[in-house]
């Protein structure tokens, strides 16, 4: 069961900005020195300012870098930069955006989720992600006692009726609205109790598959049985039993997908190594371009990927001669997920052809890139090799994560992120 409540949030006064575009700053994580020096100088009070007070992002800084946040925010609210609403409420969250000359609106909403260890209850990861220190966010949490960014989730709606009920409420004008890197922001409080009775009811039997944010939901997990230790055991609707979470249906139109393509640097990776493998086909493409090379992969099918071979300069298609090719070497996976490019491309291309006949036995270096044209210049770069893959469908990701499976690292980039310093979820009574 999902369980979701309302909150009242904390969050940037629009009586004196009405216009957050501004303040809004993208997930922490994605920012660098020169990134979050362009943020503050576009305003002092610009999100980045409480939300990363020590860099690079994910290191763990001086305690006085978040009592600096702590205090930050503390100010804020005394000067009436931003205020907390003195109603719990569902806020719902659209992001407008165009993406390959079509124009999309992502419907999603903002709620407090309940805790649950993942895979023990509703709360599943998505995907394998990599390991990664907590000691930085779990700081920021302690002193600042508030989730400052939310992870995002996806559930099943078919009907999207969730997304319906909540439209009934909203008015014309947002609460608070912003552009940040070309993405229109907008955010409607609904505090209807019937509506978000509705909600929470519809919410409960569904799942919670988390799109991004992993190590923001086990850092809560962290924080709680840290306040744990700290005052005893905590009453059952404690704010500290939740996370700040933004819910978008898998079935949402807006909801969009795009790959994450792989640069082998240093390694040249021909097409003769390939269809010298009798399980494979491989087959030139009439390609000049990373984004033609990725449409013409349609008629070759879901496992398709393509490859850039860096001696000839030419796109090629590569793909298993049989759909069942992992059956029979990756048997504790389930069929959905055997059934991946990307499953074949790290298992049995990376795996058992360029590992042992190229790298000696040792798994080459992987550098993930987001831009198609961004890894054939990574891989011209790094004189290496760059493998583009087709985009990860909403289709594939209910069949694994309905299997009880998860997709393989980096397999899904959901576009655009989320922007942060929409709303605060305080963590205390």
């Amino acid at each position: 069961m999902s369980i979701i409540r309302p909150f009242a949030a904390v969050r940037y006064a629009t009586d004196k900005t009405p216009d957050l575009s501004r303040l809004l700053s993208p997930p922490y994580d994605i920012i660098d020195e020169a990134g979050k020096a362009d943020l503050l100088a576009r305003h002092p009070n610009n999100f980045v300012k409480i939300d990363l007070p020590h860099m690079p992002p994910k290191s763990a800084g001086p305690p006085e870098a978040y009592q600096a946040s702590r205090a930050t925010l503390d100010r804020w609210l005394a000067e009436g930069v931003m205020v907390r609403d003195r109603q719990p409420a569902l806020y719902v969250y659209h992001q407008l955006f165009s993406q390959d000359g079509r124009n999309y609106v992502r419907k999603m909403f903002f709620a407090r989720l309940r805790l649950e260890p993942f895979g023990q209850g509703s709360i599943f990861p998505h995907e394998r992600t990599f390991g990664g220190p907590k000691e930085d966010r779990l700081a920021l949490t302690k002193a600042t006692r508030a989730n400052l960014s939310p992870i995002f989730g996806l559930y099943q709606d078919p009907q999207n009726e969730i997304a319906r009920r909540l439209e009934r409420e909203l008015s014309p004008r947002p609460l608070a609205a912003g552009t940040a890197d070309g993405v229109e922001n907008r955010l409607w409080a609904v505090t209807e109790p019937a509506a978000i009775a509705d909600v929470t009811q519809m919410m409960e039997p569904k799942a919670t598959y988390i799109a991004d944010g992993h190590h923001r939901c086990g850092t809560a997990m962290l924080y709680r049985d840290w306040l744990v230790q700290q005052e005893g055991p905590l009453p059952p609707e404690h704010p500290a039993n939740f996370v700040l979470c933004v819910f978008c249906a898998m079935e949402d139109p807006g909801l969009l997908i795009l790959p994450t393509h792989r640069v082998l640097p240093g390694l040249k990776v021909t097409a003769d190594v390939l269809s010298g493998d009798p399980r494979l086909e491989v087959k030139e493409l009439p390609v000049q371009a990373p984004g033609a090379a990725i449409g013409a992969l349609r008629e070759f099918g879901p496992q398709a990927i393509a490859m850039l071979e860096p001696i000839k300069r030419r796109y090629y298609a590569v793909r298993p001669s049989r759909p069942d090719l992992l059956d029979p070497l990756e048997p504790d996976r389930t069929p959905a997920w055997r059934r991946l490019g990307l499953a074949f491309l790290h298992a049995y291309v990376m795996d058992r052809i360029i590992t042992p006949k190229l790298c000696a036995g040792t798994a080459p270096e992987i550098r993930y890139i987001k831009g198609d044209e961004e890894a054939v210049k990574v891989a011209d770069e790094a004189a290496g090799t760059a493998f583009l893959m087709q985009p990860t469908t909403m289709e594939e990701l209910r069949a694994v994560c309905g299997a009880g499976d998860l997709m393989p690292q980096k397999s899904t980039y959901f576009y655009p992120k989320l922007a942060s310093g929409l709303v605060i979820n305080p963590l205390t009574p």
